[in-house]
């Protein structure tokens, strides 16, 4: 099972100048709580923009055609495939982006685990268009904005049409 996960808004942005557009401490939460313990693959730009720094209690795999690059505590490859090969060991990989990274995933990946922000925002990075005919929604959970969160957000989850 290859799962995306993201944080996205309704105009599919995903991030402006290699930063965040929102911040939601919920989403995060959820983030660490379901990809702890996996492999989780990234871009060579992703992973500076959290600071260059391996995801605590995961398998960082990062994705980058430098051969010198580098990072302490993460895993090199130069290529998704390669690096969903190092992740075999994984039932459940997660993809963590960037813009780039998710459009060759999305056509190979069995799940989209999206944080749906429900504002449209001026980005340079987008999410792909989610095709209907390939993804089936199969939960959706509200949250309302409050003190700590300006946006209301939905965490949607999409299985291939095909996939059990």
């Amino acid at each position: 099972m290859i799962t995306i996960i993201a944080a996205i808004s309704e105009n599919n942005a995903l991030g402006k100048d290699n930063n965040l557009l929102w911040h939601l401490p919920d989403d995060f939460k959820r983030f660490k709580k379901v990809t702890l313990g996996h492999h989780v693959i990234m871009g060579r730009k992703t992973f500076e923009s959290i600071g260059k720094k391996a995801l605590p209690k995961r398998t960082n795999i990062i994705i980058t055609h430098q051969q010198s690059y580098d990072a302490s505590c993460i895993v090199l490859a130069d290529s998704l495939k390669r690096a969903l090969r190092i992740a075999k060991t994984d039932p459940n990989p997660y993809i963590l982006g960037g813009g780039t990274i998710y459009r060759e995933a999305i056509k190979i990946a069995d799940r989209l685990d999206l944080t749906i922000v429900h504002n449209e925002f001026e980005a340079d990075t987008f999410f792909p268009e989610i095709d209907p005919d390939i993804w089936k929604e199969v939960s959706r959970e509200f949250h309302s904005k409050d003190e700590k969160h300006k946006y209301d957000f939905s965490f949607v989850m999409y299985e291939r049409k095909g996939v059990k």
